[in-house]
């Protein structure tokens, strides 16, 4: 056997010398091969075969042996193969593979997976045999097909390459003998002449510089945060990069032949960083000095969505996507339905513009955009397309029920219920031109274009009231979009005051003394992410992806802050280990470990002296902790999909210098996980560190772990995660894998215990806290690895989470919702559990195992429930219909009619009653109507009023206030509404109560042309007697004419105030652009008795206009309120909760009503949707 130590095709060629004949092996491993000229040589009566492939490179190898050969191609192969050739099916010579291999012309060719270099198997080859001429007659060449024309030669200026031609065999019975494929070599043109000029040096070899053999170029790169960088790229800057050099481990680095003439520009790239250009600046020295310093490569971040549009057929719709980060996007894509669209067909950018529109258009379109870094995708946009003729909106209302007051019951419904109709919230076409814009200039919605005025017969009276009669496209209301909060201490509660909050990097508002704020949501924002900065030092810097309503409105958000642990001083010239966990009693999570000599200043200069090192960890085995966690847990994926993360938990840091107090960076700082503590064995090699990007509020990843085993005294080792990272300019980090298993949970609100369908609220922060896996896992049952928030909208939320359908077990979660502050309860599931009023069907319930909170312990509260994420089986038709969903089926859950599964909320409904002649929905703008007797008279400008009463009584007493048209012609006599509403005992006094009641303000009626002083009576229920009007309101009332008649002492009548008066008359007036929060703000002070304070507790003394003394006979709630909840209205509504009668007996509390006011004066502010 010869030993080849050189194996080149050439050696195939040659005539004489170095080809493989029978007999002989050869075998190679990363040997130097050079290109074939050519392939084909008619000389010497020897000529190559086609080229054969009839193995894969699976299981052992890729085995092309001659006899497996010969028996599919049969005597395409000579007896006696001179030589043979090999090549993979990407086109490169075997020589060229670095892999070892095998040869011989009477045996074939193969290459042993187990012979390669740890981790690669062999390439998939082909091969043919260099074999002698036949003689070809001339019956033989008539049943070859001619030849192609030769290829166009490849070969660049001045250098040499291969092309090919091809012929085929037209015989279907006779074997073709000779080649089918002939290559030959051909000539580059020649190179163009380089007419670069050089002021200093010459003009290199490849024309793209100038070369100065006397100069160098010396150079310092840091990373963001000053820390050395090495390994970052040094090219020459230009349409085709050159790389130059790489620094080496102190960010150094050299460039000889620079010239510094002031045209050279250098690129330096560093990993996770933006690329920066700096130019040679001019000298005469033999020696230029560059020092930079990197910034932090921003990810791809979705600045514009595409909006939702409404056309009719054959007009033109365009989306517009726009995407930032660095460096800026090289690609945008757009996809239908899923689908990407064709480039070449649409001509898109970041516009995609879509004419002469059918049918087929209707559906989600999105953009992905990217960058050599990743990509991410933007949120969808809906496009409807309607016929020519059809009608833009259904012009027949839905239905929608409104509750009647307490003494209009109907008999022809056999309820306290009517139908007073209403118009889907949907786009619609309007008037649009063909104009291609992102942004239409005008937003058309379904509204309200017709109504009637019905009479509905009562108690001794009849009651006007506006049905929705027609549906019509009408210009969307313009709505502003709110939220509002207050950010306070996770362990106390304690407000953070005057602190700072930003937007992108901006600072856009502050919280007050009680840590309130309130921030109007931009225009077009689809992801709110703010930051709350404690100017005091006490909290970690807070970042919160806040849900909002994109329809307009207030949303309320709780922001719960975690304290700063107190910093510890440590030496910068010694290793520091720094423990994470907060749980009592349990080993922690993991250590912070930092070398000696790590700490560097903001300048990059090494930092010897003492450190104040502050780590505050977020301990997800704390169940509590879930509120306080920062951000949303997302991440962005290669494909530009917004994905989910399972925490382990998240730290924040804090290094300074002891005694300047300057902040420090540090480099090389090593996270060792403890393996024990990651409880499903899958996520050890999945674990990464993140960072959080408070602009985005999106996780980016820092790195990886690897395992490594660590002795624990005498007997005990264990496995722990070792993750290297640098804190440079960001300070919040995670400990996160990626998860999969993803499903979505359909949760509605309620204002009621009815559940009816009209009596759903829009704007409720619902809230699903995923808790750790339990079965088959050894876990805390209270430790908790993700949450998400989603708003209520007009059907409901769904809500993701984590699931798993071999083990409906497997993953569990808490549930909750809150409005404005209140906190909803849930559905009872003890003593018995009722499918029907829970929203689910059995069996499927028991497998979700739904438990509210007091489930066990009628002492806790009601505003939660547990369940298992059991994904549903696509096989179980009783599991197919909600309320979980799997992750991809998330707009059947969106879209899921109301009698599919879905679990509840309600709010603890407070002893009122709104009624309304014009129907409004305060959920949604576009249900307020242009008319003379609408409540709210203008939309966005919500102007609530409320009365404070006293009343001297043993007893709660129910009162009304009725509003009518007051002095303006239109309405003068006719009825706005009525307002009805329950006392609550003083807490101190047995024998007093007290009420605010809202009225309606006097203001501008809608067409803004003159005001209405509205005349309001307020009406005790009962045998009551006007004892004194506060003072100040008379006078008020006197001076400002005409006054109203009151003659009757068991009422009160005035024509309210035009102005704001304030707690002094006993009158309370908030104007907001959200009417839930006006009221909400205008009740908090009537309670308090003041005009700048708020409370939940009633205090019955303070602020009062009026007081009546009422007779000893108690005015029970069956004659105001619980003819509203018995049977007969239950009939209409559905099913309700039982063992809710007696107010005072919920929660198995036999506490006064006053007490129990604190803790339901939320749900009393709150208006009914009545629209």
């Amino acid at each position: 056997m010869g030993c080849l130590s050189t194996w080149t095709f050439l050696l195939f060629l040659l005539e004489i010398t170095g080809t493989f004949s029978q007999g002989t092996w050869g075998s190679i491993m990363g040997t130097s091969w050079r290109p074939n000229p050519a392939v084909y040589h008619n000389e010497d009566n020897y000529e190559w075969t086609t080229w054969f492939n009839v193995d894969h490179p699976g299981g052992k190898g890729d085995y092309e042996k001659l006899n497996a050969i010969r028996f599919y191609y049969q005597a395409r192969v000579c007896e006696v193969p001179r030589a043979l050739e090999a090549r993979t099916t990407e086109w490169i010579p075997a020589r060229n593979t670095g892999e070892r291999v095998h040869a011989d012309p009477a045996l074939g060719f193969w290459c042993v997976n187990d012979e390669q270099p740890v981790g690669r198997n062999c390439s998939n080859y082909a091969v043919r045999f260099l074999c002698p001429k036949n003689i070809v007659s001339d019956n033989e060449e008539l049943i070859w097909g001619p030849w192609s024309e030769w290829t166009v030669c490849p070969a660049q200026c001045n250098q040499v390459a291969t092309q090919h031609r091809s012929r085929s065999c037209k015989s279907n019975s006779k074997q073709c003998n000779g080649q089918t494929l002939e290559a030959r070599s051909c000539q580059g043109p020649p190179c163009p002449r380089c007419d670069l000029q050089c002021v200093m040096g010459k003009v290199n070899d490849e024309c793209d510089g100038c070369n100065c053999q006397d100069h160098t170029v010396l150079g310092s790169v840091r990373s963001a945060g000053g820390l050395p960088a090495p390994g970052a790229a040094i090219l020459h800057a230009g349409s085709r990069p050159k790389l130059l050099t790489v620094t080496d481990h102190n960010g150094h680095f050299l460039v000889p032949g620079i010239c510094p003439d002031g045209n050279t520009t250098l690129m330096i790239k560093l990993n996770n960083h933006a690329p920066q250009q700096v130019t040679v600046p001019p000298s005469t020295e033999r020696t230029s000095v560059l020092i930079l310093k990197l910034e932090r490569a921003k990810k791809l971040y979705v600045l514009k969505n595409p909006e939702n549009k409404a056309r009719r057929e054959g007009q033109t719709a365009a989306f517009c996507c726009k995407v930032n980060g660095t460096p800026e996007p090289s690609q945008y894509e757009w996809f239908h339905n899923g689908t990407l669209l064709d480039r070449s067909q649409y001509q898109y950018d970041e516009t995609l513009v879509l004419r002469n529109l059918s049918l087929d258009h209707i559906g989600e379109y999105y953009c992905r955009a990217s960058n050599e870094n990743g990509a991410i995708k933007s949120k969808p946009a809906t496009l409807t397309v309607i016929g020519q003729k059809a009608p833009s909106c259904n012009p027949k209302p839905d239905s929608h029920l409104i509750r009647l007051p307490h003494d209009c019951f109907q008999n022809e419904t056999n309820s306290f219920y009517y139908d007073v109709g209403r118009c889907p919230t949907s786009t619609c076409t309007g008037k649009l031109d063909n104009g291609i814009r992102c942004k239409d200039s005008v937003s058309y919605c379904c509204g309200v274009s017709n109504m009637e005025e019905k009479e509905i017969i009562c108690q001794g009276y009849q009651l006007p009231i506006m049905v929705v009669t027609q549906c019509g496209c009408k210009t969307c209301v313009e709505t502003k979009a709110i939220v509002r909060g207050r950010a306070i201490a996770a362990d106390t509660d304690e407000p953070m005051r005057f602190g700072h909050i930003y937007m992108d990097g901006t600072r856009v508002s502050r919280t007050g003394y009680k840590g309130t704020f309130s921030i109007q949501v931009p225009t077009n924002t689809k992801r709110l992410v703010l930051t709350f900065v404690d100017n005091m030092q006490k909290f970690v810097n807070t970042t919160k992806v806040l849900p909002f309503n994109p329809k307009g409105g207030a949303v309320f958000h709780e922001i719960k802050l975690l304290r700063k642990k107190p910093a510890v001083t440590i030496s910068s010239r010694e290793t520091n280990k720094l423990d994470l966990g907060e749980v009592e009693g349990q080993d922690p999570i993991a250590e912070i470990e930092i070398p000696p000599n790590a700490f560097y200043k903001e300048n990059g200069e090494v930092f010897m002296g003492n450190v104040k090192a502050s780590v505050t960890f977020l301990d997800p085995r704390d169940v509590s902790t879930a509120a306080a966690a920062q951000s949303d847990l997302n991440f962005i994926g290669d494909e530009g999909d917004t994905l989910p993360l399972r925490t382990y938990g998240m730290f924040s840091v804090d290094f300074r210098d002891e005694e300047g107090g300057e902040s420090l960076n540090a480099g090389e700082v090593k996270v060792r996980l403890d393996a024990a503590q990651v409880k499903m064995p899958e996520h050890l090699k999945t674990m990464k560190l993140w960072s959080l990007n408070p602009d985005t509020g999106l996780w980016e990843e820092e790195g990886q772990f690897h395992a490594e085993k660590k002795q624990r005294g005498k007997r005990e080792e264990r496995t722990f995660l070792i993750g290297n990272m640098e804190i440079r300019e960001r300070r919040l980090f995670n400990l996160d894998v990626p998860e999969n298993r993803r499903c979505y949970v359909k949760v509605r609100a309620f204002r009621s215990e009815r559940y009816m369908p009209s009596e759903q609220i829009e704007g409720v922060v619902t809230t699903l806290i995923n808790m750790e896996p339990t079965p088959g896992f050894s876990t805390n049952p209270r430790a908790w690895g993700r949450f998400d928030s989603v708003i209520t909208g007009p059907n409901g939320a769904c809500l993701p989470a984590f699931c798993d359908e071999q083990k409906a077990d497997a993953y569990s979660a808490y549930v909750m919702a809150n409005l404005g502050g209140e906190e909803l309860e849930a559905v009872a599931s003890s003593p018995k559990l009722n499918p029907n009023i829970v929203g689910v069907p059995q069996p499927y319930l028991n497998k979700l195992n739904y438990r509210r909170t007091d489930h066990d312990d009628p002492r806790i509260k009601k505003t939660a429930f547990s369940m298992n994420v059991a994904k549903p089986r696509s096989n179980t038709a009783e599991e197919a219909n909600g309320p979980v969903y799997p992750f991809e089926k998330l707009k059947e859950c969106e879209e899921a009619p109301f009698s599919a599964a879905h679990f509840r909320f309600s709010r603890v409904e407070g002893d009122r009653y709104d009624y309304n002649t014009v129907p409004f929905n305060e959920d949604d703008p576009m249900s307020w109507t242009e008319d003379y007797l609408s409540w709210w008279p203008k939309p966005m400008e919500y102007r609530a009023c409320y009365i404070k009463v006293r009343l001297n009584s043993a007893h709660e007493i129910n009162v009304r206030s009725r509003n009518m048209g007051g002095t303006h012609p239109k309405t003068v006599g006719q009825l706005y509404g009525i307002r009805d509403t329950r006392s609550i005992r003083d807490m101190d006094q047995s024998t007093v109560s007290a009420v605010c009641l809202e009225f309606k303000c006097s203001g501008m009626l809608y067409d803004q042309d003159r005001v209405d002083r509205t005349l309001v009576k307020v009406m005790p229920q009962g045998s009551c007697k006007r004892d004194s009007v506060n003072s100040m309101l008379q006078e008020y009332l006197v001076n400002h004419l005409p006054l109203a008649v009151n003659n009757d002492t068991n009422e009160f009548t005035m024509l309210a105030p035009l102005d704001p008066l304030g707690h002094n008359y006993g009158i309370y007036t908030v104007t907001d652009q959200d009417p839930r929060m006006a009221k909400e703000i205008a009740l908090g002070r009537c309670f308090d008795g003041t005009s700048d304070g708020t409370s939940r507790v009633m205090k019955s003394n303070e602020g009062v206009a009026l007081t009546f003394t009422c007779g000893a006979k108690e005015v029970t709630r069956q004659s105001m309120f619980q003819q509203m909840q018995n049977s007969l209205g239950q009939a209409t509504a559905g099913s309700a909760r039982p063992g809710r009668g007696n107010r005072r007996q919920r929660g198995g509390s036999t506490a006064p009503r006053s007490s129990k006011r604190r803790s339901t004066r939320n749900s009393y502010t709150r208006a009914q949707t009545v629209g």
